[in-house]
């Protein structure tokens, strides 16, 4: 299924998904604004039945992905790209750690970073509340709720949408996971609603987020200047951060959601690294090695204890929400971490989305949650605690009370929860336009608005009706039924990989001797190493020497029964394309590619394959890829017969792929 264009041809977007998404959402709000008691008390029943019948199975699943995404990224899997194997990562290490760190839980810890521990200090589930062991339980627990489990989530839905997407080349929507299950059918009835299914379910939980966000900034702008707490101040701020989230999606992924991320970060850094400064700097040195080790200690026994043995209403108030609420809000961190992950291996994808976050969340919850619980006990704030009980949504500004400039901390906390807010708002929107438009994000600038404004439109609806918690509770029930599309997709994710592998090893493997492969003469070979052809000289052999020798090739097949063609692109590259009926298809390309010369005079110079400027630091090479990417050698000046062998035995080992497959 094609996006839809209009005639003017700016308007790209999927209708059944668009409209049927926009009609479902619109009932959906109605009956939570004008119904939202009826709305609270049905979905609370719904959510309070898969706590008490399926807490088990949530707590199945995400031990399931984590196992599922440490595994397959310490095996030899973990070497496949997300993307064609010359694919280079789109966004350095630390941009794209800041954006994924934005988009997923940085407003939640910003919220429960001092919060939680507290309220797990006062009233742990296995410890006596108010003492030592119920202070080591507390961070226990917080870090639990925050870390790997987490980012297995955001992950592994991350790790199924970009595989499929950058390595298969089908469209970055949810339906993609489902392809090895249903094939073609994904872009048919099932594609279209499980797509729908996921842009409902992002905007019932970005919009709730938002509008119990903006309870914590009313909080604090009342602390911190006295601005009355009420629905017109509150209606205000989803206003000013929704526009602004509007502004960042329309102006683009890098200008608008990346550097609001690094400043984002870099804010978040400074405000942790002065509470470490002026709080117990060795103390907190101390905790941290403490709760790492703790954690990882207990990290078996944590992930599967569902207090079978001793029944508690704790582990479904704290752990089963949190994993409801996170498997409901992975389509949208799933999809937007997989669109800013392209080109990295598997093994770097998943340092990057379990170890590094991980690691953050400890540091910033034993500066934040320790210090807090070291006042309340060593320091006698009961004040603390109690106003946590009362109104969590002050615990962050109350605890910057405690410290010297709290005024300036506290106006750099607003700032950080109102950044945090847009870029989850700008973020969701960029996504759910995505997923409206058949993975495409180069859509028409009053695509991105509708979404980012439907965000913001229902969130003042639900507030002004109180029918937020309704929603939110709607958002985590339906964790229940994308659970189980996520569970056929991790069986096909990991029946893919395999593949992928088989193909590695059928590629390695031996294909005839090579003094019958009629190999390059060394004098031919050593021309090419120093002569460092331009552009001009790429194109020439291309199309005086490979083309023909491919045309060739496809009209050997072709006598021989198959469906073989060459096709050649806008860039001059050429494509030889061997069909193989219901198998995998036969593809041999061949780039002109860029590269730095040896002696390159200014090794920052950007390489575009694309257009030959006459640099002198520069020189192309004629590269051969095949359905997987690039493999990193240069056929430039071999002769017709020369190019004909190669391309024979990479087709004999292709097959020798498929035959490792039957």
């Amino acid at each position: 299924m094609q996006s839809h264009t209009t005639e003017d041809g700016k308007a790209k977007f999927d209708p059944p998904v668009f409209y049927t998404a926009t009609g479902l959402l619109l009932l959906l709000v109605a009956y939570a604004v004008f119904f939202p008691e009826d709305a609270t008390a049905r979905f609370q029943s719904m959510q309070s039945g898969i706590v008490t019948y399926m807490g088990w199975y949530y707590v199945l699943i995400v031990a399931v992905l984590l196992v599922t995404v440490v595994i397959i990224s310490m095996s030899r899997l973990g070497d496949i790209k997300l993307g064609p194997e010359h694919e280079k990562p789109e966004y350095g290490f630390w941009s794209w750690l800041a954006m994924l760190f934005s988009a997923g839980i940085g407003i939640g810890l910003l919220f429960f970073g001092v919060a939680e521990p507290v309220m797990h200090y006062m009233n742990p589930p296995d410890a006596e509340p108010g003492t030592i062991a119920a202070a080591r339980e507390a961070m226990i627990l917080s870090i639990f709720h925050w870390g790997f489990h987490v980012w297995a989530i955001f992950a592994g839905v991350a790790l199924i949408l970009g595989y499929f997407s950058y390595r298969h080349n089908l469209p970055l929507t949810l339906r993609s996971a489902l392809y090895p299950m249903i094939g073609e059918r994904i872009h048919g009835p099932v594609g279209h609603a499980i797509d729908v299914f996921a842009i409902v379910s992002t905007v019932c939980g970005v919009a709730t987020t938002l509008g119990f966000g903006v309870l914590q900034m009313n909080s604090g702008l009342n602390h911190l200047f006295g601005i009355p707490v009420g629905e017109v101040t509150q209606v205000i701020l989803i206003i000013v951060t929704t526009s602004l989230a509007t502004v960042s999606v329309v102006v683009g992924l890098d200008a608008g959601i990346k550097r609001l991320s690094q400043l984002n970060m870099g804010l978040a850094a400074l405000l942790c690294l002065t509470i470490l400064v002026l709080g117990s700097t060795v103390f907190l040195f101390q905790a941290f090695v403490q709760n790492l080790g703790s954690y990882l200690s207990v990290l078996v026994n944590r992930t599967f204890n569902l207090y079978a043995y001793a029944p508690t209403d704790w582990i479904g108030g704290w752990t089963i929400f949190y994993w409801g609420w996170c498997l409901s809000w992975s389509p949208f961190v799933g999809l937007f971490i997989a669109r800013i992950s392209r080109g990295r291996t598997i093994r770097e994808f998943a340092v990057g989305t379990l170890l590094m976050p991980t690691l953050i969340t400890i540091i910033w919850l034993t500066v934040f949650g320790n210090s807090a619980i070291k006042m309340i006990r060593d320091e006698g704030l009961q004040s603390l605690a109690d106003m946590i009980q009362k109104d969590q949504s002050l615990a962050l500004f109350q605890f910057l009370e405690q410290f010297p400039f709290s005024q300036v901390l506290s106006g750099l906390a607003i700032i950080l929860v109102v950044i945090f807010f847009i870029t989850s708002a700008d973020s969701g929107a960029m996504v759910m336009n995505m997923l409206s438009s058949h993975g495409r994000d180069d859509t028409p600038a009053w695509q991105r608005i509708f979404w980012s404004a439907i965000i913001g439109v229902v969130a003042i609806a639900l507030l002004l009706a109180g029918g937020l918690a309704s929603l939110q509770t709607a958002a985590i029930a339906s964790a229940l039924p994308f659970s189980i599309i996520l569970l056929v997709a991790i069986y096909g994710l990991v029946k893919a990989l395999r593949m992928d592998s088989a193909k590695k090893d059928a590629q390695s493997a031996p294909v005839a001797p090579i003094s019958a492969r009629n190999p390059v003469s060394w004098e031919r070979r050593l021309r090419n190493l120093v002569q460092l052809p331009s552009l001009q000289e790429v194109h020439e052999y291309i199309r005086e020497i490979a083309e023909p020798a491919l045309h060739k090739f496809a009209a050997q097949m072709q006598k021989n029964g198959f469906v073989a063609e060459v096709t050649e692109d806008e860039n001059a590259v050429i494509h030889l394309t061997v069909y193989q009926g219901d198998e995998v298809d036969f593809l041999y390309s061949i780039y002109p590619k860029a590269h730095l010369k040896p002696n390159a005079s200014n090794g920052d110079t950007v390489l575009d394959d694309n257009h030959d400027d006459g640099s002198p630091d520069i020189y192309f090479r004629a590269e051969v890829h095949l359905s997987e990417g690039g493999q990193d050698y240069d056929v430039m000046g071999w002769t017709s017969d020369q190019l004909l062998t190669d391309i024979l035995s990479q087709y004999e080992r292709h097959l020798q792929f498929l035959h490792s497959l039957r």
